[in-house]
């Protein structure tokens, strides 16, 4: 998993990191609520582990803003010296998935974390055919047909394609397609999934027409969905 860890506390935060980084995920740290706020505007993370008690705003405040301004859902895991049961309450009543107290207990922060993984893995590799509407892709043999007829396309295209129909409605950056697709150590220039992107649009046939939509996010990245003709577009079309 991507995960944005938001924890005031370094040497607390060094701790978290090792573990997650341990246990296989990329962890971004951000010392204050305000630098995690301005860039998940333009990231994709899988999952946010905040603390309550930051410099700047409040642990609370922040996850309610994440539920009320995003327009995409990420799961969020309290991390908190804060133990009464009106905190846990009122931490899960402001949008938070689950509530941990400190101080950290590995194991049980990977299962949490593991636990919240299972329920959005939308991300996870998967062998599994995959068919909405007249789109079939088979991840075994990388091969994708609409109805019926095979549509010829490179393995990156394919991966892209596929895990962009695996995630339906969901907002992804370049970032995170970047270390998705082509690996989270990929120098590989951002236009690379512009040029990817544009060319499943045009080889799945992803348009106006044929009721999809793969639509570039401003300032964030991209999102595939079924076109709803009841709806003005919002978001511009490259």
């Amino acid at each position: 998993m991507r995960i944005a860890l938001v924890e005031d506390d370094l040497d607390q935060a060094e701790v978290v990191k090792l573990h997650l980084q341990d246990a296989g995920h990329t962890c971004r740290h951000f010392d204050n609520a305000r630098d995690f706020m301005r860039n998940i505007s333009k990231e994709s993370y899988d999952l946010v582990v905040l603390d309550w008690m930051l410099p700047d705003i409040g642990g609370d405040e922040v996850v309610k803003w994440m539920r009320s301004e995003l327009d995409w859902y990420v799961p969020a895991l309290f991390l908190t010296i804060r133990d009464s049961e009106e905190d846990i309450v009122h931490g899960l009543n402001c949008g938070a998935d689950d509530y941990m107290v400190k101080p950290i207990r590995p194991r049980e922060l990977l299962a949490r974390v593991e636990a919240l993984s299972r329920r959005g893995a939308t991300s996870a590799p998967s062998t599994k055919t995959l068919e909405v509407d007249d789109y079939v892709f088979d991840p075994g043999s990388k091969s994708v047909s609409y109805h019926g007829k095979a549509i010829d396309m490179t393995h990156k295209e394919f991966d892209l394609a596929y895990f962009m129909f695996r995630n339906l409605g969901r907002i992804m950056s370049r970032g995170y397609l970047l270390e998705t697709i082509w690996g989270k150590n990929s120098d590989i220039n951002t236009r690379t999934v512009d040029t990817h992107i544009s060319r499943i649009r045009s080889k799945l046939g992803l348009n106006k027409e044929a009721g999809w939509k793969l639509g570039a996010i401003y300032q964030h990245g991209y999102r595939l969905e079924k076109w709803d003709v009841d709806i003005e577009d919002s978001d511009s079309i490259m």
